[in-house]
């Protein structure tokens, strides 16, 4: 089994997708100021938290800090480079050379 990428990135990840969908979804029918207010922020500090926290962590292959840096979707994205990069050394771990 190997180990899962990190809760606090997972949430923000979430709150940076569910923000944007909030902010787009508000832009596309009533468009009410308080709501952009709201979500606005919330999206913004929802990335730059998924930026660098995904640019902190030791374990964290390159590409998935460069695709952290893709707005709205850059979360999720660098989470899956992270599982698959886990369970790609978890394999290789188990390999015992001949």
């Amino acid at each position: 089994m190997h180990p899962r990428s990190p809760r606090h990135l997972r949430v923000a990840a979430h709150a940076e997708l569910i923000s944007l969908i909030v902010l787009l979804a508000n832009l596309f029918t009533v468009h009410l100021k308080p709501v952009s207010s709201l979500t606005g922020p919330t999206h913004g500090c929802a990335y730059l938290f998924v930026v660098i926290a995904s640019w902190r962590l030791r374990q964290a292959p390159t590409a998935a800090k460069i695709l952290a840096l893709v707005p709205g979707a850059g979360g999720f994205l660098a989470l899956r480079r992270l599982d698959r990069g886990d369970a790609a050394g978890a394999q290789a771990e188990g390999v015992v050379p001949s």
